[in-house]
């Protein structure tokens, strides 16, 4: 598992990085055309929920597929992977980033605000988890929910660390945050999609690990 988990990332990692790469041009767009931060809160409250949707989507099929177990143990792999790693890609790691940038580059213009999705919009980001997961569970062709998995979880990190932009930023804070977005999305996606479904296999040396079936 652990071959095929490092030969998943490889496979990800260039289209991850375009994604970030467009991120970080939206944030420049959105610096010179003045949309206020708000606006930003409000996407990644769009964004997120989604993000978790294709999430539980994704895994509940990887584990469905591979471990041939029931309903009630693949939706609660779908539901926990999803909120444990979407709350870690979209909303732990971009925290802890406009931490670190607002306090070491940009003090005046960013202030970190955590945002927990399945506690602060439990009424929305809960059900999309468990709505995903039984959809995966019976729809098991995952190519395409994962490349909307990918592209949710780039923008709703994008716009958790737009809605903490307060102000002017250098073109350092932007290259910084081209390597977050990445980070953010590149190895939480991954571990969502193969490594967390996967552990749960009563016997994983019997199944292929692999996303795109």
């Amino acid at each position: 598992m652990i071959k095929n988990t490092i030969e998943e990332l490889k496979i990800h990692a260039p289209f991850t990085f375009m994604g970030a790469v467009i991120g970080v041009l939206i944030a420049l767009i959105f610096r010179y055309a003045n949309i206020n931060h708000e606006v930003s809160e409000i996407l990644f409250e769009s964004f997120h929920p989604a993000h978790v949707f294709f999430s539980a989507l994704v895994t509940g099929a990887i584990f469905r597929l591979h471990s041939g177990r029931g309903v009630f143990a693949s939706l609660c792999v779908a539901y926990f992977g999803a909120i444990l790693i979407g709350t870690i890609s979209d909303c732990l790691f971009p925290y802890l980033g406009e931490l670190f940038v607002g306090h070491y580059f940009a003090p005046d213009s960013i202030h970190a605000k955590p945002h927990i999705g399945f506690i602060d919009m439990w009424w929305l980001v809960n059900p999309l988890a468990i709505i995903g997961g039984l959809i995966g569970i019976y729809i098991t062709k995952t190519k395409f929910s994962h490349l909307m998995h990918v592209l949710l979880s780039t923008a709703a990190s994008l716009f958790h660390i737009l809605g903490s932009i307060y102000g002017e930023i250098s073109l350092l804070c932007y290259l910084l945050l081209l390597l977050l977005l990445f980070v953010a999305v590149w190895v939480p996606c991954c571990t969502s999609d193969i490594v967390f479904p996967m552990l749960f296999c009563s016997d994983r040396r019997k199944h292929k690990c692999c996303t795109h079936d």
